[in-house]
């Protein structure tokens, strides 16, 4: 279920949290509170087949797809700020893999996705520039519905902070708008 959920359209800024990391009920404490069917959210995001004497309707079926996503999510914040969460998001990161900065000054620069809250429902994900600290839209429709609590408002300042010498110079140059080779607004 992992490496489907993670090779769907959008959901190219996810890795693969490690089975044995999901397993760790340490790992999940506070999360049966947060998602509605945790316990079957739980085994389908494991592969574990349901028992056998429960029949799920169609409606059921796609309560426990979005729980388990959900559930899928709360792990992954909490897994990227480990140090193979972080080892395996920065590998993303270097490939460019979560996109690069709009902006022409930062110079195609790799970014990385960030919340603005913790809180699951708050704010959808946003992309980081490490070169000029802003942050912006994804540019995938796809990614634009992602839920920012599944990367949390730490992990791309850790990773940072962790590996710093993928910290990128910050951005001196800025646009001064000109008409006629006179620069406006002071």
């Amino acid at each position: 279920w992992i490496q489907w959920f993670c090779s769907l359209r959008g959901n190219e800024l996810f890795c693969e949290v490690d089975e044995d990391y999901i397993e760790d009920d340490f790992n999940l404490s506070g999360l049966s509170s947060q998602v509605p069917y945790y316990d079957y959210a739980l085994d389908m995001i494991l592969d574990n087949d349901p028992p056998h004497d429960v029949l799920l309707t169609d409606q059921q079926h796609e309560l426990l797809e979005s729980a388990a996503e959900m559930l899928y999510g709360l792990i992954h914040a909490r897994y990227i700020v480990t140090a193979r969460g972080l080892s395996a998001m920065l590998e993303k990161f270097k490939n460019a893999e979560f996109g690069r900065c709009p902006r022409c000054s930062c110079e195609e620069q790799p970014c990385l996705p960030v919340g603005s809250s913790d809180v699951p429902g708050q704010s959808t994900v946003k992309i980081f520039c490490p070169k000029c600290d802003d942050i912006f839209h994804p540019r995938s429709e796809y990614q634009s519905s992602i839920d920012g609590a599944y990367f949390g408002t730490t992990f791309p300042h850790l990773l940072l902070m962790t590996y710093p010498s993928y910290r990128p110079p910050k951005n001196v140059r800025q646009y001064v708008p000109r008409v006629f080779g006179f620069k406006l607004h002071g």
